[in-house]
């Protein structure tokens, strides 16, 4: 008979885990005192919702908290390894202990990694209050997470942990582990390594017990931290810089059209252990926000770049993310698509709801056309070059708001002329 695990043999990362809300370190927009999630806790009334943060950051702690808190039943799903069948086996333990008068807490974590239909199974049980949801992602749920599932959970955004909370729990590891003593600048390395992520942390102190102990070290310094980590380290050390400073430093140098410092920017990612996905994900964005419609090429490459990191996965797929770096940092730049967009939706915000004027109206049906719906609408197609010259599209009495000015660079040096030339045909039509 196989004797049961040791306490040593459990990992340091769940051996501090915290049993209570009091034990939970970092987190404070959240947990402190009359913060919206302690409230939570303090009502007596679980409720749906999604934890959203980086690895490490106590989204599976808080959720055991929870179900603590409330005396129910914790069920935990991972979506990278489960399916439809652990939610089918979840929701007969839940009704079981239904029965039992006892409540039910589902964890589903990196549920972002569930499609539409094992997300949208949830839905029924959800509604219909046989257990509480939660559910934990890296990505961000307005993209990732249906929007059925979504509106019926409260979303909370855990941060990473910040220098000092990492020290906090590294002087307990040491504690707990009964590691050497750590230099500080040791300190300082490791918690720079961390990033943020308590258990990444959490996992290299154990590594470095059982190389301290292999050596007979009294002491843990960091030039033997880099010799016993080494390559790894070297790959997640920030050099004291926060993971968006990088990322802002990438943008702003495509933005600014050098190549060379966001090919540097772009392997100082990659390097440093960034997901691809997301760096190909803010690429897309540039190609929107900064190039727009002077090269629309751009948004169609930075869209080629993932779907090729997607099919080749690292280190292949990574050469199409630097070819589409350097073309978007070439590229003719505008933001003129983008700061229309924010112009529109800003009038819309503030802006009555204005009526659709009726020639603009659709009429399907013989009731529709008698009360003159779609009545006068010009055909483009049919009008000379296209263009129905003097014909309205904006709602009735509202003044032309001029949302979108093309630059005179690239693409939109084109189209600027067009729209010149439309406006002088409507202002002689009208």
């Amino acid at each position: 008979m196989t004797p049961p695990p040791t306490t040593n043999a459990v990992p340091l990362a769940e051996r501090l885990r915290p049993r209570t809300l009091g034990e939970v370190v970092g987190q404070q927009q959240l947990l402190g005192q009359g913060m919206a999630l302690r409230l939570a806790f303090e009502s007596g009334q679980p409720h749906s919702c999604i934890f959203w943060g980086p690895p490490g950051t106590g989204k599976t702690t808080i959720a055991r908290l929870m179900a603590d808190a409330f005396d129910a039943q914790f069920i935990t799903i991972s979506a990278v390894l489960g399916g439809v069948k652990d939610i089918r086996e979840a929701v007969e333990r839940a009704q079981l202990a239904q029965q039992q008068g006892r409540r039910t807490l589902v964890f589903v974590d990196e549920v972002h990694r569930f499609n539409k239909s094992q997300q949208d199974a949830f839905l029924p049980h959800v509604e219909s209050g046989l257990f509480t949801f939660v559910g934990a992602t890296t990505e961000n749920p307005s993209f990732e997470v249906n929007s059925a599932l979504l509106s019926r959970a409260a979303v909370y955004v855990l941060q990473p942990l910040s220098t000092d909370d990492l020290k906090l729990i590294m002087a307990s590891a040491q504690a707990a582990q009964a590691l050497p003593v750590v230099e500080s600048e040791a300190i300082e390395r490791l918690v720079g390594y961390a990033d943020g992520d308590a258990r990444r942390l959490l996992n290299t102190l154990e590594t470095l017990a059982v190389a301290a102990q292999q050596q007979q070290r009294q002491n843990i310094t960091d030039a033997w931290l880099l010799q016993v980590l080494g390559e790894r380290l070297r790959r997640y050390d920030k050099g004291g810089e926060q993971f968006y400073d990088t990322i802002s430093a990438l943008h702003k140098s495509v933005r600014g059209s050098d190549p060379d410092a966001a090919l540097y920017w772009l392997v100082r990612m990659l390097d440093g252990g960034a997901d691809p996905r997301y760096l190909v994900r803010r690429m897309i964005r540039m190609a929107s926000e900064d190039i727009g419609l002077a090269d629309p090429r751009a948004l169609r490459l930075a869209l080629d770049a993932a779907e090729v990191y997607e099919r080749l996965g690292s280190p292949e797929g990574e050469l199409a993310l630097a070819e589409c770096v350097l073309y978007l940092a070439v590229a003719p730049k505008s933001n003129a698509a983008y700061t229309a967009f924010n112009a529109a939706r800003a009038l819309v915000k503030q802006d009555g709801t204005r009526a659709v004027p009726m020639h603009l109206r659709n009429a399907p049906t013989q009731l529709m056309k008698r009360l003159d719906y779609g009545k006068g609408y010009r055909y483009a197609h049919d009008e000379q070059g296209g263009f129905a010259a003097g014909e309205r599209y904006l709602p009735d009495g509202m003044a032309e708001p001029h949302f979108y000015q093309p630059v005179e660079r690239g693409l939109e040096i084109k189209i600027a002329e067009k729209l010149r030339l439309l406006k002088q045909r409507n202002d002689q039509a009208r």
